[in-house]
């Protein structure tokens, strides 16, 4: 591509889409137009990025003849996976790169899932013009675990995700809220099946109440119990690291935190570590940072890393029974760099063009 790229950003009205188009504005600014689809129930809406206002088009069958996407040089999908399923290849074939936020391609060995920090190499791999952005909850913990990964050489892994609600969208967020006001100033949570009562049938996209609630579940169920994003975080992790027999053991679990995926992780390695050369490479890990000092009470949380772009590391120990293996705690703005910010580092990357 010749001049600054024309951008074409698709489902820029949701909860990913909006925050895309603050980090558009917020980064190095190397596009030229930038385009923004959505919905029909979102056209003519206008939208600030960069400083501009700028129109959202509607994706629809007559935009399709008119050549909605003619002239767009990468786009950034955040729609469902029935939506990219639809609307992906006909980027494509107009010419777009496209770098897609849904699980329509993840699973695709010719579209490369990528993680810049981890795997930017790649982006240049594309025996299609796709590109596939990972699972927020794998985003969440990737990037630490791709350096220490690098420097020890992962041998297994076991994961439990802390899940926040707006994970499932706004649709999410506003069962949790409205689950809240339930359960506010009462006494709920103190006798069996309470709040399950109050809520009743209001459990949004969730399985049961998530207010006052964990929720040991998130996906579709798939073979001998194992749910979709389990099967995900387990599939991504191989493809980013590179490593297709890895050993990965997942556990999802959805809380009610609105926005911030957290996870523990233990990790076996090669050989043996230790917790000091851990911090050091996690210290100065590209998109990490570390924050380990229990003593004090620092150690993160999603109130600490909500609205922040790196991911937030934590609770370093060599793991009691095993001189290879540490345990951490991650958590990971997951509409930021577990969305919007991954997405817009591909792009850069697929802008920049072969090195």
């Amino acid at each position: 591509m010749t001049g600054r790229p024309t951008l074409a950003v698709v489902g820029a009205t949701g909860a990913v889409g909006t925050v895309l188009l603050g980090i558009l504005s917020q980064r190095a600014d190397v596009w030229g137009e930038i385009r923004l689809f959505a919905s029909p129930r979102s056209a003519g809406r206008k939208l600030t990025v960069r400083g501009e206002e700028t129109e959202v088009v509607a994706l629809t069958e007559d935009a399709r003849a008119a050549g909605v996407f003619d002239g767009v040089d990468i786009a950034l999908f955040d729609v469902p996976d029935e939506v990219a399923a639809r609307w992906v290849p006909v980027a494509a074939a107009a010419g777009a790169v496209v770098v897609d936020n849904s699980g329509a391609f993840r699973a695709d060995p010719d579209v490369p899932l990528v993680v810049p920090e981890v795997n930017a190499h790649a982006v240049r791999r594309r025996p299609r013009s796709v590109v596939a952005s990972p699972h927020c909850t794998t985003l969440t913990m990737i990037v630490a675990l791709g350096a220490l990964h690098a420097e020890f050489g992962l041998r297994e892994l076991v994961v439990s995700s802390y899940q926040a609600v707006s994970d499932a969208g706004q649709e999410g967020v506003r069962a949790l809220r409205r689950q809240l006001s339930l359960v506010a100033g009462t006494e709920l949570g103190t006798g069996p099946g309470d709040v399950r009562r109050a809520v009743g049938d209001d459990t949004g996209p969730f399985a049961e109440p998530v207010a006052l609630n964990v929720v040991p579940w998130a996906g579709a169920l798939c073979d001998e119990g194992w749910s979709s994003e389990e099967m995900a975080l387990r599939e991504e992790t191989r493809r980013i690291l590179g490593l297709p027999r890895l050993p990965v053991a997942v556990t999802c679990v959805r809380v009610p935190v609105v926005t911030t995926h957290s996870l523990t992780v233990h990790a076996r390695f090669e050989d043996e570590v230790t917790v000091d050369r851990a911090r050091e490479i996690l210290a100065t890990a590209p998109g990490v940072v570390l924050c380990d000092d229990p003593a004090s009470g620092e150690f993160p949380t999603p109130a600490d890393a909500v609205g922040t772009d790196p991911a937030w590391v934590g609770r370093v120990r060599r793991a009691l029974d095993d001189p290879t293996a540490l345990e951490l705690f991650v958590c990971g703005d997951n509409l930021r760099k577990g969305a919007a910010l991954n997405l817009a580092q591909i792009a850069e990357l697929v802008a920049a063009g072969p090195e």
